[in-house]
């Protein structure tokens, strides 16, 4: 019908999200070449031709049917299948954003460390991707249908988690290892406005916890969590924070993917989004407390005892805490699908 939008197939969505794994590849890669090699000036480098590919990519898959309603005639919002609306206007977006990045790196440089996260066309850049990437979210949130299905939802919804947790890397606590990890927990707090190395870590636990629980209980309120999506989650959280270190600790990169695994039982179990109030709250304050257990036991067991005793004890408590405060916060009530 004329003016209608179409819902778009399970097989657009489904390449919509593959080429978005692309996508996040050259993301991935980018954040790997930017943190551990130092003498990159170059724009022109293998890791930004397999990112901005498959940006291309990606947007080519998305305008096509686009380009076929405008030449038959529709205009508006009808040009683009439910859920894409918003990725289309990106897209352009993010080319624009992308020639921006040029012209700040011929001007100021190539960022490195901390720097290349608050980059004005960076900002605009991962932005814009996470609109791009998220277009099988929106155009499935509505119609949960279960099984490998749900496949493109997931795929999208772990990029757009990467995505968060990337840049909020200077807080991610994944990206630590456990030899630093004991190093920096064997010191009492130093004076404020110090470098103190427990401080940073022991935040980083908390926006850590903050983001990847997030991500679970905003899929939750849309009802049953599919089975393997808190693992894809914690694989994709493994697989960024090794690479932004340079895979230095395989230890810490499989303990996170073990962490998935317990992760998986705990949803199996509490069944956050259908168990009721009772197993939403328990879910928000077990998951955290699950998983820097491991990741606290990992660090003692691997690298040695963490001299300030309260640091690496209490830690899996205040996640858990904090984790308990965000589902009651968020709510077990499902949410109006956004367009």
């Amino acid at each position: 019908m004329a003016g209608q939008r179409p819902c778009a197939s399970f097989r657009f969505d489904l390449v919509a999200s593959l080429l978005s794994a692309w996508f996040a590849a050259g993301l991935f890669l980018d954040s790997w070449a930017h943190n551990n090699i130092p003498e990159l000036e170059t724009f022109f480098t293998p890791w930004h031709a397999v990112f901005y590919s498959g940006f291309v990519a990606s947007a080519g898959w998305l305008c096509w049917p686009a380009l076929g309603r405008l030449l038959a005639g529709e205009r508006g919002a009808a040009v683009a299948p439910v859920g894409y609306g918003a990725s289309l206007v990106a897209a352009p977006a993010f080319a624009v954003a992308g020639v921006a990045d040029f012209a700040w790196h011929e001007v100021f440089g190539i960022e490195q460390g901390l720097s290349i996260l608050f980059s004005p066309t960076h900002l605009v850049l991962v932005i814009t991707m996470g609109v791009i990437v998220t277009g099988p979210v929106r155009s499935r949130w509505d119609r949960p249908e279960g099984g490998w299905r749900e496949l493109p939802l997931l795929l999208s919804w772990a990029f757009a988690s990467l995505l968060a947790l990337l840049f909020l890397q200077y807080g991610n606590a994944l990206a630590w290892s456990p030899a630093a990890v004991v190093a920096v927990l064997s010191h009492p707090s130093e004076a404020p406005g110090a470098d103190d190395g427990a401080v940073r870590f022991l935040t980083g636990v908390v926006v850590t916890t903050v983001v990847l629980l997030s991500a679970l209980l905003l899929l939750a309120r849309r009802g049953r969590v599919p089975v393997g999506a808190a693992l894809l989650l914690f694989a994709v959280a493994a697989l960024l924070s090794g690479a932004v270190t340079g895979f230095g600790s395989w230890v810490w990169t499989v303990a996170v993917l073990v962490c998935g695994v317990l992760v998986e039982g705990l949803v199996w179990w509490l069944r956050p989004g259908v168990g009721g109030l009772r197993g939403w709250l328990l879910f928000g304050a077990a998951v955290p407390l699950v998983w820097w257990s491991v990741l606290m036991g990992v660090t003692v067991v691997s690298a040695g005892l963490p001299s300030v005793v309260e640091y690496w004890t209490g830690a899996p408590v205040v996640a858990s805490a904090v984790g308990l405060l965000l589902a009651a916060v968020v709510g077990a009530r499902p949410v109006a699908r956004v367009s």
